[in-house]
């Protein structure tokens, strides 16, 4: 077990391949921890690269703060780590809410950045009804706790003919979501609230960048992937079949063919 303390919170990751690797950092999202990232860091390690996955802060093993944490302090958060670890400059990865702190990491940090990979994800900033239900959510996970939350959206994180037809992969999704700190979840929750629109960051970026999707994705769908693939010309677009919000547990052999063909042709 790896961990290091910034800013006021104890943060768990795991520093996984070859030190003289591609470092690449993988963030989860929403309700999440650093483990839904593991089929990718076996086949990263696999073809020689460092993959660095850590818990973010209120998730997983980490230190939860309770309140509000900003996308902002997610982003300084992961720099500090890379800091800690010696890197310099990565990929940077997530998906869903791991996708906006990848945009924010971009915004704050962007010499830290040899390339984004945006899974399953959106840039624009929240609406005000988007506000009102986030944070309601949060009112509710820190009544209630996660059990009744989680079991309600497992058929939008995973396409719902995956959760009968993957039994596996629904049970691990919904062990990390039961499994998550409800003050933790909603901190990021009011936090995801505030976050500001990311297209001019995007549309800015040079370096290169991969959008992912699911094919059946009801969160974020291709048309939003899509936007975001337009926003940055150079970019790389790829749907993944049979795969909702979460393609790299749903079809990990599909999604990790298409990160690993951009990383070696494009960084």
């Amino acid at each position: 077990m790896n961990f290091t303390t910034v800013r006021g919170a104890t943060i768990d990751y795991d520093d996984s391949g070859p030190s003289s690797g591609l470092p690449v950092l993988l963030i989860h999202g929403h309700p999440f921890n650093r483990t839904l990232w593991a089929p990718q860091v076996a086949a990263l390690v696999e073809a020689g690269h460092r993959v660095v996955t850590p818990d973010l802060r209120g998730y997983g093993r980490s230190g939860v703060t309770p309140g509000k944490v900003l996308l902002a302090d997610f982003a300084d958060d992961l720099a500090l780590l890379l800091d800690h670890l010696g890197i310099e400059r990565a990929v940077v990865g997530g998906v869903s809410m791991g996708g906006q702190i990848t945009m924010e990491f971009q915004l704050r940090h962007p010499e830290r950045v040899r390339a984004l990979v945006l899974s399953d994800t959106s840039a624009p900033a929240e609406t005000q009804e988007g506000k009102e239900f986030r944070n309601r959510l949060a009112d509710r996970l820190l009544a209630e706790g996660m059990d009744g939350y989680a079991h309600e959206v497992i058929d939008k994180m995973l396409a719902a003919y995956n959760v009968t037809a993957m039994p596996d992969v629904a049970a691990r999704v919904l062990e990390m979501m039961c499994a998550t700190d409800p003050r933790g979840a909603a901190a990021a929750l009011r936090g995801r609230a505030e976050r500001p629109d990311y297209r001019e960051v995007l549309a800015a970026v040079r370096v290169p960048v991969l959008v992912v999707v699911g094919a059946d994705d009801v969160y974020t769908p291709v048309a939003e992937a899509e936007s975001l693939h337009r926003l940055v010309p150079h970019s790389t677009l790829a749907v993944v079949e049979k795969a909702g919000h979460l393609p790299g547990a749903e079809q990990p052999e599909r999604f990790n063919a298409v990160l690993l063909e951009f990383l070696a042709q494009r960084v």
